[in-house]
């Protein structure tokens, strides 16, 4: 059996940060979870991350991505490169099957296991088993209409939630402002 799960997506526009997922988890053809909170705030709420695969993997990751941002005063760049080398080199971690997205006030990163670490052109950034639908919209509403941040994850990943069967409409946003 093969555990299906997400869509993630992060929107940058007008100086705020949102961070949106869905809920739904799936093992095989079976949904099994409808409401699980794949985004999270870390390192004293100033960090949004989401994340798509293995939920056991991502909490690990997501740890150890905390623990890096504590051990580099929260600069989410030399936290996501330290995390990133670890995850390649390191054995056990290598073996963790999930993607990270993270963001903080000034930048939008992807994180994997192979070694990416890639910031968006356009501030738009989806993973996951929908996220080139929800790219899609995100990218067209950003591009026509005059929605927020937050208004632009939530749409399109109900555009994507209408779409991929792996991607529910139980969506859960996070945001941060330009400003501390």
């Amino acid at each position: 059996m093969r555990v299906r799960s997400t869509t993630v997506l992060a929107v940058r526009r007008n100086g705020v940060a949102a961070l949106a997922a869905d809920g739904q988890v799936t093992l095989d053809r079976t949904v099994i979870k409808a409401s699980a909170r794949k985004v999270r705030r870390l390192a004293g709420e100033s960090v949004l991350a989401g994340f798509a695969g293995g939920a056991a993997d991502a909490f690990a990751l997501f740890s150890r991505f905390e623990e890096k941002l504590e051990q580099h005063g929260r600069r989410l760049e030399r936290a996501a490169i330290e995390l990133v080398r670890d995850w390649r080199t390191d054995r056990a971690l290598r073996r963790l099957d999930a993607v990270l997205v993270v963001a903080d006030r000034e930048r939008t990163l992807l994180l994997s296991g192979t070694g990416d670490l890639i910031e968006p052109d356009d501030g738009l950034l989806a993973v996951g088993s929908g996220g080139a639908v929800a790219l899609a919209a995100a990218r067209a509403l950003a591009r026509h209409t005059d929605l927020g941040a937050e208004e632009i994850a939530r749409n399109a990943l109900a555009i994507a939630a209408g779409i991929d069967i792996y991607t529910n409409d139980n969506i859960i946003c996070e945001t941060l402002a330009g400003s501390p």
